[in-house]
């Protein structure tokens, strides 16, 4: 439905302006030209929906397809329902049709000649994550490797970093280290349990990927009993080890985004010059980390969450 705007007022007391005191007359009182004032005279019928601007676009077009090609796209889709579009075409092409592909598909979408996959992709809808009720309830642990690029002292070696982070609270523990071994990652939940456990909070589960530093259990060779350092560790301190669906990386979305953060405020402008120097700038980094506020947090950072709901050292 058109709106009636200030703009169609003043048509309106413009026309009966000059309905009542003549065309010269409104002419010279509005500041418009005699042809304004006629064009609205002849569209006015007494409402104020006469004076609304109807749309300008043109009914055709000199290029527009005429009746002969829209017959013969016509005819052709009749005989072959479900050709794809690209072979559509070029049988098209062959009968004389010079209009680009783009046109037809325009044209068939058009007139609903163009037969969409019966078979769509079914959109991904996400389903309730389950919300935590205290910290250490249950924590999310990945590996990100460091950017090469990043390292600028004499030998270009690899360092990883060790994420583990409260699904309840968002507060994390970092861990550096020069390879990512089920050694390394049994080192690292050793660090992590001590870590938390000195602010309080004990640990009751263990969310990871399904990777080789984790978890041996997709591999054919795998023995049930052949449980991998980290595995074993875990079932001796009795904490629960979850597996998130393979290639799901969304299941441990809170560690995933908090790596992009860390790409964005640390390894996009760091620089290491030796492994116990990148050692020292993720420490600095994980306790600015826990310092700054978030969103899901109230706008409150970890620790000031943890400050104000439980009781934390």
């Amino acid at each position: 439905m058109n709106t009636i705007t200030q703009e169609v007022r003043y048509r309106n007391t413009v026309v009966r302006y000059a309905q009542d005191k003549g065309v010269s007359r409104a002419a010279r009182k509005f500041n418009k030209g005699r042809s304004y004032i006629y064009f609205w005279l002849e569209r006015y019928e007494g409402t104020l929906e006469s004076l609304v601007s109807r749309s300008r676009r043109p009914h055709g077009h000199p290029n527009q397809q005429n009746q002969e090609e829209i017959k013969l796209v016509a005819n052709m889709r009749k005989r072959n329902p479900k050709l794809g579009l690209m072979e559509f075409w070029f049988k098209l092409r062959e009968r004389g049709y010079q209009r680009h592909y783009v046109s037809l598909f325009r044209l068939m979408m058009r007139m609903g000649w163009f037969v969409r996959a019966e078979h769509q992709k079914q959109q991904y809808i996400p389903k309730p994550y389950e919300q935590m009720s205290h910290p250490g309830e249950r924590v999310q642990i990945d590996v990100k490797w460091v950017p090469l690029e990043c390292n600028v002292g004499d030998t270009r070696q690899r360092f990883y970093q060790f994420t583990a982070i409260d699904e309840y609270s968002r507060l994390r523990y970092l861990g550096a280290f020069d390879e990512a071994t089920t050694h390394t990652a049994m080192l690292f939940v050793r660090d992590t349990v001590a870590w938390f456990a000195r602010r309080g909070i004990k640990i009751e589960c263990v969310q990871t990927d399904n990777g080789h530093e984790f978890t041996k259990r997709l591999l054919r060779t795998r023995d049930e009993e052949n449980l991998t350092s980290f595995e074993l560790l875990l079932q001796a301190l009795g904490i629960r080890h979850k597996y998130i669906k393979p290639y799901t990386p969304r299941h441990n979305g809170k560690v995933e985004r908090s790596h992009r953060e860390d790409q964005k405020r640390l390894y996009d402008s760091a620089k290491f010059h030796s492994f116990e120097d990148f050692a020292n700038q993720l420490k600095r980094h994980n306790q600015r980390s826990n310092n700054i506020p978030m969103r899901p947090l109230g706008f409150t950072s970890p620790r000031q969450f943890l400050l104000n709901t439980v009781q934390y050292v």
